[in-house]
Formats: C-alpha cells, structure tokens, sequence
C-alpha cells in the first residue's frame, strides 16, 4: 500500500469532505480529508491504481 497526501482547493464544508472520502472509496483506495489543511492522505495499492488516477477522480 501506497500514501500519498494531496492538496485539495475549494473544499469548504463536511459535505465536501463526506464527497471525497465517498469518490476515493469507490476506486478501491481510502482517504483521510483535512478540511482545516486542505488535504486529502489517500491511502491505494499502487498495483491496481495510480496517482494519476486517483487525481482524476478527486
């Protein structure tokens, strides 16, 4: 398993965050939404997925 934290602009409430989690979810990885940092820690095997990947569907 591969971590990767990534900066996510716009996000402004729970929503946004319930969002992310929910798309990450549903390629196969998990994430971990810092809406105080503007982050995401998506956690995803890097055998099946790939950063561009991921990225696309954020």
């Amino acid at each position: 398993m591969k971590q990767v934290t990534l900066k996510v602009e716009g996000m402004s409430c729970g929503h946004c965050v319930n969002s992310i989690e929910k798309a990450v979810k549903e390629i196969g990885a998990t994430a971990k939404v810092s809406l105080s940092e503007g982050t995401v820690a998506v956690e995803y095997d890097e055998n099946k997925l790939t950063l561009e990947s991921i990225k696309r569907n954020d």
